[in-house]
């Protein structure tokens, strides 16, 4: 797998070989979503407003950041968010609402971090209109829903789509499933409401109408055996570093430790990794230095070397209006 994913960022001989592939997946892609379009596949709609973070391409995107800053920004205006997610990496196949102390292994790591972080309810299933409806049972207050991920999962009616793109990577060779990481064509975010690019500096600027910036910040460190115990990048000064990341794009993470002044030993691993102690027992470590969704993972066997990077997301003003624009909309058309 992570052999083809090299392969996505380039073009080479094996993308002859795989395109007729991507042209299939393309046509079913485009039929499915046009049998949702024309009503010949139903889709539901939930009793309160839904805003889908999601992205075109395959592997991590930055929507979880995203999530979090959106879920905190609806409730400081007045909202009472939930959010629905798959589950990915999760060992259940049914709705289940997700707490603090659930288990990664069950519910998947991103919404066991929403859950710790957003302090909103969160539900997972793979069918998501199943998930919302047993999410809005539990949680009557709840007055709008913000799927984690789920562009794709036409199944459930949506009133706004947001596009995540890593602005370094944007869109690898630009082709479609399994030659390339598109899962659909790069048209498609004309029809969306929002496009939020995640870092990639000014070269990262695709020129859409409705394009935004998004940047990951953060400098804090928190000890996974002691949450309370923060540390800055200088109390690692002349320590041996390992760096872990378990993320679609573990090299984002490794820039930004480099760009805090960190000096480390790199270890890459696949996106939504199990991991265990023996994964991590490097020789003569003073510290381990790993993202909060691989930390959700370590919790159960961290010792005092474990360190997570608290980051959030910093989003223009005017991401916010469009959002409180679309919801005031939503309402116009419910009352009129």
């Amino acid at each position: 797998m992570l052999w083809l994913q090299r392969q996505w960022f380039s073009l080479t001989p094996w993308q002859v070989v795989l395109l007729p592939l991507s042209i299939l997946f393309g046509l079913v892609v485009a039929l499915r979503r046009g049998l949702y379009r024309v009503g010949l596949l139903r889709a539901i709609r939930l009793p309160v407003p839904v805003i889908v973070v999601g992205n075109i391409s395959v592997g991590g995107t930055g929507k979880t950041p995203l999530v979090l800053w959106l879920t905190d920004f609806l409730r400081q205006h007045g909202y009472h968010p939930g959010v629905v997610s798959r589950g990915y990496g999760g060992g259940t196949g049914g709705m289940v609402g997700v707490d603090v102390g659930s288990e990664p292994a069950v519910v998947g790591d991103e919404p066991l971090l929403l859950a710790k972080k957003s302090g909103c309810p969160v539900w997972i299933g793979r069918d998501r209109v199943a998930a919302g409806i047993a999410l809005l049972r539990a949680h009557p207050e709840c007055d709008v829903l913000v799927s984690d991920d789920g562009l794709q999962h036409y199944r459930l009616e949506r009133d706004m789509e947001i596009v995540v793109v890593d602005g370094e990577r944007k869109f690898g060779n630009g082709l479609l499933l399994p030659a390339g990481p598109l899962r659909e064509g790069v048209s498609r975010l004309g029809s969306v409401d929002a496009v939020v690019v995640n870092g990639g500096g000014p070269k990262a600027a695709m020129h859409l109408r409705n394009e935004f910036e998004m940047n990951l910040q953060g400098g804090v460190f928190y000890n996974l055996l002691n949450q309370e115990l923060n540390a800055s990048a200088a109390d690692f000064s002349g320590k041996e570093l390992h760096a872990v990341a378990g993320i679609g794009n573990p090299q984002r993470f490794f820039t930004h430790l480099r760009g805090l002044g960190l000096v480390f030993e790199e270890h890459a691993f696949p996106d939504h990794c199990v991991f265990r102690s023996q994964d991590l027992d490097y020789e003569n470590a003073d510290a381990l230095l790993m993202t909060e969704k691989d930390a959700v993972k370590c919790v159960g066997f961290a010792d005092e070397r474990y360190w997570a990077l608290a980051v959030e997301a910093s989003l223009p003003p005017a991401f916010g209006q469009t959002v409180l624009q679309k919801l005031k909309d939503i309402d116009g058309r419910q009352t009129a």
